[in-house]
């Protein structure tokens, strides 16, 4: 017997029911008792699958037919969406997508105990070519004698197979095909496997990742597609620090946190930045109204990144204190504020999975703290929140999960749930991002 495992026979396909959707935007069935997550399928809709994964607990399948169709589902826009990772619910119309994004927050918050107070209307904008970050994959294919540039296929590490992406900004977006053109034309087009892409409102980014030294004549071809087709080019043969700037020899990114707002926030094509600028400055807004800022409030910034919320908070208190795990990005925030004649704002490097309690911004006392975590969310600093005697707490949550974790420690450190609601960060997919404000009697 060969000591290879075979591979498991997967089952013939099948027609089901969909009962309800899950939180990962997947319809859920049963066949036999067992719990099956269907790619592709809404509530309500008869289906034939294919299960793709089999487990212990529940089974995974993608959906081959739509037999009976939900009133909510719509044609998909982008032609690779059966194949491309990139986005999971554009066969589901917005309004209903935003309204799911909505129900599936509020369900998670009721079945962890807790109570919101007020439900906020969702914070939304344009739901197509919205898209200003993102890492593009690239492969030189042999078989097929061409490059491929975009996203990789869902459940695979194979890239999709496509020529624009609807999600991104059209500057890129429609033009997938120019830039595996490109690379097809370089000595390096098999060394090449990603480009970053980062735009601001007039100049768009791309940043090629290389894995072996560039020649001259790929530099000058480089050189010769920047000028013609309005792109700025960067290089990186390493990590984040080996960036190296190709065309032009000078170049600058801003961002505006705030609309109608003198200020812009200078960043590098590899720092963090929110991918949808307009829904940005929507959040900052309302973060700003549900801080409530006095001139005497002293506010405490965690994750405040390069200063998208601790600047424009600087202007309508006394004092904002920023904190943030990467020294680059600290740096970069002091720049910004500095740039604004910013002087009362201040800004420390630390670990906030692991807070020092003796670290200077830790011994002292704020009236507003605002979060806005990673995906793993502040579990670490909610459990000692209280140190601080802030009477409104305000998080940016890009993680459900998370967020209702630490929702639950904020309400037994004694706040109350005074205001949730989703932010529409990522239209297409079935990412939840949300604002919770916790206020304190």
């Amino acid at each position: 017997m060969s000591s290879r495992r075979r591979r498991k026979k997967l089952p013939e396909p099948a027609v089901v029911r969909i009962e309800t959707m899950s939180h990962e935007g997947r319809g859920i069935a049963h066949i036999n008792g067992k719990t099956v997550f269907v790619f592709g399928a809404l509530a309500g809709e008869q289906v034939r699958i294919q299960i793709t994964k089999t487990s212990r607990n529940f089974d995974q399948a993608t959906t081959l037919e739509v037999i009976e169709a939900s009133a909510s589902r719509i044609e998909p826009k982008c032609d690779a969406f059966q194949v491309c990772g990139g986005c999971s619910l554009q066969y589901l119309d917005n309004d209903d997508q935003v309204a799911f994004k909505q129900q599936s927050l509020l369900d998670m918050m009721q079945h962890a105990g807790l109570e919101v107070e007020q439900t906020l209307p969702p914070l939304r904008s344009s739901v197509w070519g919205y898209r200003r970050k993102a890492r593009l994959g690239v492969k030189y294919v042999r078989k097929k004698g061409r490059v491929l540039v975009g996203f990789r296929e869902r459940n695979t590490s194979f890239l999709a197979d496509m020529s624009r992406c609807e999600v991104l900004i059209p500057q890129v977006g429609e033009r997938l095909g120019e830039l595996a053109e490109l690379i097809e034309r370089l000595d390096a087009r098999e060394s090449i496997p990603q480009i970053e892409v980062a735009a601001d409102d007039h100049h768009v980014v791309l940043v090629f990742r290389h894995l072996e030294p560039l020649s001259g004549a790929d530099r000058e071809r480089m050189i010769e597609f920047a000028r013609h087709s309005g792109f700025w080019l960067q290089l990186q043969a390493g990590g984040p620090d080996s960036i190296v700037l190709l065309y032009p020899e000078q170049q600058q990114l801003y961002f505006s946190p705030l609309a109608n707002s003198d200020i812009r926030v200078r960043f590098g094509a590899a720092d963090f930045t929110q991918v949808n600028a307009d829904i940005n400055q929507q959040m900052v807004e309302q973060a700003l109204r549900f801080l409530n800022l006095q001139q005497e409030d002293r506010v405490l910034d965690l994750f405040c990144g390069l200063g998208n919320f601790s600047l424009p908070i600087a202007r309508l208190c006394a004092q904002v204190t920023g904190v943030e795990v990467g020294q680059a990005m600290v740096a970069r925030a002091k720049d910004n504020a500095l740039a604004h004649a910013i002087t009362n704002s201040e800004y420390f490097v630390a670990d906030l999975s692991k807070p020092d309690p003796d670290h200077t911004w830790m011994r002292r006392r704020y009236d507003k703290i605002l979060l806005d975590p990673p995906r793993l969310g502040a579990m670490e600093m909610a459990q000692i929140i209280n140190r601080f005697d802030a009477s409104t707490l305000v998080y940016v949550s890009c993680q459900p999960s998370s967020l209702v974790r630490d929702s639950k420690i904020f309400c037994d450190s004694g706040y109350r749930l005074a205001h949730l609601g989703v932010i529409d960060m990522f239209p297409q997919t079935a990412h939840i991002e949300s604002m919770a404000v916790f206020e304190r009697d």
